[in-house]
């Protein structure tokens, strides 16, 4: 059989959209593929992280000739401030995230808009946190938790509520380094003062309050993120699902959801389903309602109802390039403004419904938790009618898709491990049958890769390429977020993809039914990872820093992965980039971040250009934990 014989290649998804570029041609639509070349080349001091704006003396650059700014700060103090900067500015963004899934959870009741999904998991989250649950109402429960939560973001003493899930070597490490997360808010607002000018501009302390900041994320505002969207939504279990831009339908009409919060997605697939809705499409021409996603808002339908996965982030204006999207619906982060101007060019309605996402050219339609079902019906209706003004000529669908597999929480995954042994020695299931396969050899570590498109890099080749070669060295991927995406409109989140993997990954697969690469949600739900690989320490005994698991984010580009990053390496997980984090510009904040920080937490960043070398690195990484754990 020809190698990756059923994969969708990078070729095939680059033809596709040069087709719909010539149909964006016809139009005077704008790309991204445009505004790339007339933005190179990027600034030089940007990219090496040797500019300074914080105060108005400036702005100031470093060069040879001016080694310090006005106020004395040299070439590490404004890289280190920067990074921090660019942290808490992720921090900030994933953990109001999560805020607001706190808020759409204590809106919750009986009959409600919002309603628990999954009891147990409320449950057991209000007794990990001390909260009692004995005779009270579900809905009385979910308020006291929510409460609890929204607590997290801003008390004045202790600190985050999660981090006790962590092995208690862990919680030792972040202790004695002293970045143990705060309250949330406080670690973003502590960032910001740090960083103002004449505060901190010594590298050490910057690096240090990064890993902070990115922890209060990573296990404060992300993990509520995760944990409340299952209480609410249901705790995602394998579904099968299709992804790609040929997911959308000629002769329906096509809704897309587009971004991160999945409180209002989850009302548009309710809304597209509904009887009165589908007739209305029916009335209108269409035979009826399709939606589709893009981003982390796909994810997360697509892991809990098997709504299709059109593209990742730089495929946002494929969708409307088809000609074929009635709406684009877009809640928060990663949406580009130019969707706008790009709709108007079609008879596509570009809907903003978030106050902390508002954009030029859109319809906004404000979400709120109390209306939220009043509104999702008015924007459903709303892009039904919209069916009529389709222009036919423009019409045009690549016809790619792939099956996919997807929504392995940290829950379906010891589930599956448990359908295979029987063993059942925990009621919530165990990790022990996947230990055992890597201490065996027969899986010789795991990668979690994470992380979006960025145009320095050809989109999706990273991804996919660096899978392929994991899997045929029997490392399992772990994946969330526009890697996941790339993942799965290739066909690498098909359970076909197992007969091109290593001996053992193969059968792994075929013995616990699942892909070689598994879903584990949006970006978000990177806190999953660190609970999975948390479980994984302490099943076995060791310090996460100990398992053979490595992180990845070969073509990342936004602040939240910079604070994703400082969260992943900070659990102890080393952790690789293809796309420099702007701190070249400082051979003290690249050695701390690249090399001693790893005195603090037992791991690191490496930042790696050539794709094939960074695969490499991290085949020799894993084997060097195994190494060192005599397996």
């Amino acid at each position: 059989m020809k190698e990756w014989e059923h994969l969708t290649s990078v070729e095939e998804m680059e033809a596709a959209t040069a087709a719909l570029l010539e149909t964006g041609k016809k139009v005077g639509a704008d790309s991204w593929q445009q505004r790339v070349k007339n933005q190179t080349p990027h600034c030089g001091f940007g990219e090496a992280g040797t500019c300074c704006r914080i105060c108005s003396m400036g702005p100031c650059r470093i060069t040879p000739k001016a080694p310090r700014g006005i106020c004395g700060c040299d070439v590490h103090g404004i890289v280190g401030r920067n990074y921090l900067r660019f942290t808490a500015g992720g921090a900030a963004t994933h953990s109001d995230h999560g805020r607001s899934i706190c808020h759409t959870l204590y809106a919750t009741r009986e009959g409600g808009n919002y309603q628990v999904k999954d009891p147990e998991k409320l449950k057991r989250i209000a007794k990990e946190w001390g909260i009692e649950t004995e005779g009270k109402d579900i809905y009385d429960l979910a308020h006291e938790v929510a409460e609890t939560g929204l607590m997290e973001y801003g008390k004045p003493f202790g600190t985050q509520r999660f981090l006790k899930r962590a092995p208690e070597s862990r919680q030792k490490i972040w202790h004695e380094a002293g970045i143990e997360p705060r309250a949330i808010d406080r670690e973003v607002s502590q960032s910001m003062h740090m960083t103002h000018m004449g505060c901190s501009s010594l590298p050490e302390a910057l690096i240090r309050q990064s890993l902070r900041a990115g922890l209060s994320d990573g296990w404060g505002g992300s993990m509520m993120g995760t944990e409340f969207s299952d209480v609410l939504f249901g705790t995602p279990k394998p579904v099968d699902t299709e992804a790609n831009i040929g997911v959308m339908e000629k002769d329906m009409v096509n809704i897309i959801v587009h971004g991160h919060d999945p409180s209002l997605s989850e009302m548009i697939v309710f809304y597209a389903q509904d009887p009165e809705m589908i007739a209305l499409a029916k009335a209108e021409g269409a035979k009826g309602i399709n939606v589709a996603g893009v981003c982390c808002t796909s994810n997360e339908v697509a892991m809990r109802h098997g709504i299709p996965m059109a593209g990742n982030f730089l495929q946002q204006e494929n969708v409307v390039l088809t000609g074929a999207c009635e709406a684009i619906v877009v809640d928060v982060q990663c949406i580009f403004p130019a969707l706008g101007p790009l709709s108007k060019c079609f008879h596509t309605k570009f809907i903003t419904t978030s106050p902390i996402a508002r954009m030029p050219d859109s319809d906004f339609i404000e979400f709120h938790e109390d209306s939220a079902g009043e509104n999702a019906k008015a924007i459903v209706k709303m892009a039904v009618e919209n069916f009529k003004n389709r222009k036919a000529e423009l019409v045009n669908i690549p016809q790619l898709k792939q099956k996919a597999t997807v929504g392995y929480s940290v829950e379906a995954i010891k589930k599956c491990l448990d359908g295979v042994t029987n063993s059942h020695v925990d009621a919530l299931g165990t990790t022990k049958p996947l230990i055992d396969c890597v201490k065996a050899g027969v899986l010789r570590g795991a990668v979690a890769m994470v992380g979006c498109n960025n145009p320095k890099i050809r989109p999706d080749t990273a991804h996919i390429e660096l899978m392929k070669k994991l899997l045929k060295n029997d490392i399992i991927l772990i994946v969330s977020g526009c890697s996941a995406q790339a993942a799965a409109k290739a066909g690498l989140m098909d359970k076909r993809a197992a007969q091109y993997c290593g001996e053992g990954l193969k059968r792994v697969c075929k013995l616990v039914d699942i892909p070689p690469v598994l879903h584990m949600g949006s970006c978000v739900d990177i806190s999953r990872m660190m609970v999975l690989a948390a479980d994984i320490a302490k099943d076995w005994g060791i310090d996460i820093a100990q398992v053979p698991v490595v992180g990845c984010a070969p073509e990342w580009m936004s602040e939240k992965a910079v604070s994703i990053g400082n969260y992943v390496v900070a659990t102890g997980i080393d952790t690789f980039l293809g796309v420099n984090p702007y701190t070249k510009g400082s051979t003290e904040v690249e050695g701390l971040l690249q090399g001693s920080i790893r005195d603090w937490v037992g791991a690191n960043f490496t930042v790696e250009l050539d794709i094939e070398k960074m695969g490499d690195l991290m085949v020799e990484a894993i084997e060097e934990k195994r190494k060192a754990l005599n397996i």
